[in-house]
């Protein structure tokens, strides 16, 4: 474990938390550098780090949730459901947004490198109100949106009438036991035991914690630390929050011209070796992040880093492949690729 993480490790430099579910148990639980090189504050498993992408998975049970209550449907179209969504596009379905099969424009597309101020949610519909078209028809491809995401985000908010960082709070983080999880609104509310995100510089590392992007919540303005997401994992392993057919739903992709895509809700989902393999990464500003989990296997492997740049997700496969007992004939991590590293747009 300690020689995976050995460039994390170390007085000068951004950190990482890990932690190792088994069975429902913590098994192995680290932390590595700092989560604050001005403070010089070392990282812990309690470190709450921007979850980035790994959002997407607390997005989703938003959205299923009210499916579950009956107010929403997989099936509505986005524009009988959520004023202000462009006419244009009326063809796309919540699901699509799930799947990321809607083919909506990417917002980030239309955001200056020199924006003044950050862009919300709501202001990434204003950026796709202009938009005539999608990439391709709703439901016939697969591309990697963070415009759906946020979308979903706004959906939430209309059908429940309250705003989406309070919906996760009340309907989510307090039911799963996440005690100190946020989805993060500058000003209204704190971050406790903050990472501070960084990159690598001409002359070593550099704070690069924010960008005009950041504040966007439905895809990926989440903070947590591992220790909260070890309660995350117990209540995806039980009914806490979605019935078990729910959660089969989330964790099946659709099958686009008789293939079937690797993207269920909020999931990456494929087979690794004959194992049903859920992950997801998350890359931001200053952060990179990522999630591996084997139902089966019982078996989920969890790191948070406040780095820009390096791939998690070898880390994690290559921890989740010391519990798996692989053999070597299977090859390293490197070797087997994440889902995600071939969907267009997923970087």
């Amino acid at each position: 474990m300690d020689s995976l993480f050995r460039d994390y490790d170390g007085p000068d430099r951004p950190g990482a938390s890990v932690v190792v579910i088994h069975d429902g148990q913590v098994v192995l639980r680290r932390a590595y550098g700092l989560a604050s090189l001005e403070r010089r504050e070392p990282a812990t498993p309690d470190s709450h780090y921007r979850l980035a992408s790994l959002t997407k998975q607390f997005t989703a049970t938003a959205i299923l949730l009210l499916v579950q209550e009956g107010r929403l449907r997989l099936d509505d179209r986005v524009v009988d459901v959520l004023p202000g969504f462009p006419p244009a596009l009326r063809e796309v379905r919540v699901h699509h947004l799930l799947q990321h099969t809607s083919g909506l424009w990417d917002y980030e597309d239309f955001v200056p490198a020199t924006q003044p101020v950050q862009v919300k949610d709501r202001d990434v519909l204003a950026l796709l109100s202009g938009v005539d078209r999608t990439y391709f028809p709703p439901g016939t491809a697969v591309r990697y949106s963070n415009s759906g995401y946020a979308v979903l985000a706004l959906l939430v908010e209309q059908v429940s009438g309250v705003s989406f960082a309070r919906f996760l709070h009340e309907r989510v983080f307090v039911p799963s036991g996440m005690r100190s999880t946020v989805a993060h609104e500058e000003g209204v509310s704190q971050v406790p035991h903050r990472a501070y995100g960084y990159a690598v510089g001409p002359s070593g590392f550099v704070p690069r914690d924010q960008s005009p992007t950041s504040a966007v919540l439905g895809d990926g303005g989440i903070y947590s630390s591992v220790v909260d997401l070890v309660a995350w994992d117990r209540a995806l392993d039980s009914e806490a929050l979605l019935r078990a057919e729910t959660r089969r739903q989330a964790w099946t992709p659709p099958t686009l011209h008789g293939t079937s895509s690797r993207y269920g809700f909020g999931w990456f989902v494929d087979d690794d070796g004959g194992r049903q393999r859920l992950s997801h990464h998350g890359e931001t500003c200053g952060f990179t992040n990522a999630i591996v989990k084997y139902p089966e296997q019982r078996l989920t492997v969890i790191v948070l880093t406040n780095r820009a740049g390096g791939a998690p997700w070898t880390l994690a496969q290559g921890v989740a492949d010391l519990w798996l007992h692989r053999p070597a004939k299977d090859g390293p991590p490197t070797s087997r690729p994440w889902p995600f590293e071939t969907l267009p747009n997923a970087h």
